[in-house]
């Protein structure tokens, strides 16, 4: 029976060296325009109430506004990871920052809806091409120890932008007016964007020369990734807890199982060719990347939900102002960049222990951010909120960036792009799969006790608020499991090896 031919070899390239000033300089422009693009995750959300004064706009306008610079940034991960790996990282950065740059500047001059619903939505495909760069450059510039210390720093950046997102937000609305204060969301990315260039331009060097060869992108498989993404991400994105969701949005889950068995179907085929698929199945045959991606998706289902419940509860529930609502979730982002760098340098030494009581903290936090909900006076429940978001975000800390390292610890370099892309799709798919199961628990109880969105019942929003981290709390726990598993499967293997070396001996 005849073998299937081997596929080729990845495009051949040269490393080319570089000192450690130029490393952590090239680091340092990398980090900073991941954490510009994760702020705008979660600072649009503040601005909805603004842009739906501004320009009248529809729930599915709105909707979109933030859903879909998620589902552009998620489709565009893969396809543009790939192509880092095969091409020049340091181009694809520069031209994502340049759209990113253009898009921002074409969302804080939109003079209506649409136009802010269309460049938000090329805002996620800037986003997309930039991410998968970032991580594919880490991983070139570091190894052993000094990989675990720049994931633990870029965990801390990226902690310190999701955390940070609601409170800028609140803040460029509370300088700029209810009316026009959303624009200063998109102003300030501007001239963060432009300086991020010219230190790209100057500071970022080419880590490796590229292949000439031609650029494999499988075409067939892009197409029926597309499909795949799509209808798993949408009826999602589209569900808010209103009666008036439209239940035959469900179905598009029966076209994404049809399209995600054809596409494991053509990858196979299209590598059995000798071909290079556009994401290598053998990838998840790697136990830390598949669990360490697991273990992400879900936290990122639950991290973005706890902030946004926590967020409407303190406004709506208890009349907070946007920008004190968005404060009170700055001590989890300055405690998880402390955590992180602890992370970083600690990972190689602990291991996946170091996560799994990252994520028993982290329960511990959402725990006492219900019972400060719950059962705190109104006057001084933001207060203990806050006390609690220090707790989870120290958590926090200690699962983002030794996760990363973890997951990436045996994945070939010159996949680096292309896993971490595969990775960060994880968590946008996450995301948009936590935060549409806590809203619509949130959104469906108030419903339920009143028959309207808008009440001044803070029982009810205890309720909702309740419920709401309930799904949060799962989330953390399903990520708490994963971690077990690997913990064992690890110590398992380790087992393993040394019964062996005792053989040997």
């Amino acid at each position: 029976m005849s073998q299937p031919p081997t596929p080729a070899p990845q495009p051949p390239t040269l490393s080319i060296p570089l000192s450690d000033a130029k490393r952590w300089r090239a680091y340092w422009v990398c980090v900073a325009v991941a954490g510009l693009t994760i702020l705008d995750l979660s600072k649009v959300n503040v601005a909805l109430p603004s842009i739906e004064s501004a320009f009248d706009a529809s729930s599915t306008e709105l909707q979109l506004i933030v859903s879909g610079y998620v589902l552009t940034f998620g489709l565009t991960l893969v396809p543009a990871g790939r192509i880092g790996d095969q091409r020049s990282r340091r181009t694809l950065f520069v031209i994502g920052l340049t759209l990113f740059t253009l898009t921002s500047l074409a969302c804080a001059l939109a003079p209506n809806g649409i136009v802010l619903l269309v460049a938000r939505l090329l805002q996620g495909v800037a986003a997309g091409i930039q991410m998968p760069q970032v991580l594919g450059i880490i991983q070139q510039l570091f190894r052993g120890p000094e990989r675990g210390k720049a994931f633990g720093l870029f965990g801390a950046t990226i902690g310190i932008a999701t955390a940070f997102g609601p409170t800028l937000g609140g803040l460029a609305i509370a300088i700029g007016g209810p009316e026009d204060g959303w624009r200063g969301i998109f102003w300030m990315n501007v001239p963060l964007s432009l300086i991020a260039i010219a230190l790209a331009l100057w500071l970022l060097p080419e880590t490796r020369l590229p292949s000439t060869r031609k650029l494999q992108l499988d075409p067939v498989g892009l197409l029926l990734f597309g499909i795949t993404v799509v209808a798993l991400m949408w009826p999602f994105l589209f569900t808010t807890g209103s009666p008036t969701d439209n239940p035959a949005r469900w179905w598009l889950l029966v076209v994404f199982v049809f399209a995600a068995s054809a596409f494991v179907a053509w990858e196979r085929h299209y590598a059995a060719t000798g071909k290079h698929p556009l994401v290598p199945l053998s990838l998840f045959g790697v136990s830390s990347y598949r669990n360490g991606t697991v273990l992400a998706s879900a936290y990122f289902a639950a991290a973005p939900s706890m902030f946004l419940l926590t967020t409407l509860y303190l406004q709506h529930g208890l009349g907070l102002a946007p920008v004190f609502a968005g404060m009170v979730s700055i001590g989890f982002a300055l405690m998880s960049a402390i955590s992180s760098w602890i992370g970083g340098n600690l990972v190689n030494r602990l291991g996946r222990p170091l996560v799994v009581w990252g994520l028993a903290t982290v329960l511990l936090g959402i725990g006492l951010l219900v019972l400060a909900a719950l059962y705190t006076p109104a006057d001084l429940t933001p207060w203990a909120m806050a006390g609690a978001m220090v707790i989870a975000g120290f958590g926090g800390g200690l699962v983002i960036s030794p996760n990363q390292t973890l997951a990436l610890a045996d994945i070939p370099v010159k996949q680096g792009g292309l896993a971490g892309s595969v990775g960060q799709l994880g968590q946008r798919i996450g995301t948009a799969v936590g935060t549409a199961v806590a809203l619509s628990l949130f959104y469906a109880t108030i419903y339920r006790e009143t028959g309207t969105a808008d009440t001044q019942d803070l029982a009810v929003y205890h309720d909702a608020y309740g419920f709401g981290m309930t799904a949060v709390a799962l989330f953390v726990a399903i990520a708490f499991g994963v971690g077990l598993l690997d913990l064992g499967a690890r110590r398992r293997q380790q087992r393993s090896l040394s019964r062996a070396t005792e053989e040997l001996e």
